[in-house]
């Protein structure tokens, strides 16, 4: 059984989401609440509040972002706040904001 959600890079979503492993590759604007990881595509813009154990950001976040571990992509884009235990910036991402 695959607990995956996922939104489509032509999906434009508002409101509060919760589920096991999200994937956004569209739009999203509200809030996430993710049990396992949070992946987002090239391409994908999130206004949200994120909490989750563990996330991949590869498009545009901006808001807030709560996780155990989380890795920014080449062509992530941060804006706003991260708290993490673990964070892994690769080169070429940008993070603007406060980092705890």
């Amino acid at each position: 059984m695959d607990d995956k959600t996922i939104i489509d890079a032509h999906g434009d979503v508002e409101g509060k989401l919760k589920g096991k492993d999200v994937h956004v590759l569209g739009r999203f604007r509200g809030e996430i609440e993710a049990t396992g990881r949070f992946v987002t595509g090239e391409g994908s813009k999130i206004d949200a509040h994120i909490v989750a154990d563990a996330a991949e950001i590869a498009g545009e976040l901006k808001g807030e972002i709560k996780v155990r571990s989380l890795v920014l992509l080449e062509k992530a884009r941060i804006e706003g706040n991260v708290e993490a235990q673990v964070l892994n910036i690769r080169e070429g991402a940008q993070l603007n904001g406060a980092v705890n």
